[in-house]
């Protein structure tokens, strides 16, 4: 599993998480298709996204103007928050890769380019947040 579809499948599972209130463990092995073998990146993006959702929702919540958290999709929630984890938590990925990343995300999943715009403008503020 390459880190593209890692990621791609972390949002399936955290929208899933959220959706259903099932186990991350649960939602890793329902988002998997066919052949494919889940890898230690997408085991961590999940469990981690997850067990730091408290401070990734404080982070968003905080560089968010004029929305709340919870107007955000749940799609472009868990995209954000994949994205702060990946910031925050995963020190060897560059933080522009991991905004990067969610930008293709967002825009993939939504098939807008506002998307992406929307996700660029709340992770580099995040960014900058972090960087302090």
């Amino acid at each position: 599993m390459n880190r593209r579809l890692a990621r791609i499948r972390t949002v399936q599972a955290l929208y899933q998480i959220e959706m259903t209130e099932t186990a991350p463990s649960e939602a890793m092995a329902s988002v998997l298709q066919d052949n494919e073998v889940p890898d230690d990146f997408f085991h961590g993006l999940v469990n981690g996204t997850f067990s730091h959702l408290q401070e990734i929702d404080r982070l968003l919540t905080d560089a968010l103007e004029h929305w709340s958290i919870n107007r955000i999709s749940r799609v472009d929630r868990a995209i954000l928050r994949l994205a702060v984890y990946e910031m925050k938590y995963e020190t060897d990925i560059p933080v522009n890769v991991s905004i990067n990343e969610a930008i293709d995300l967002a825009k993939g999943f939504a098939g807008e380019e506002e998307s992406g715009k929307f996700a660029n403008g709340v992770l580099s503020k995040i960014a900058e947040t972090l960087e302090k």
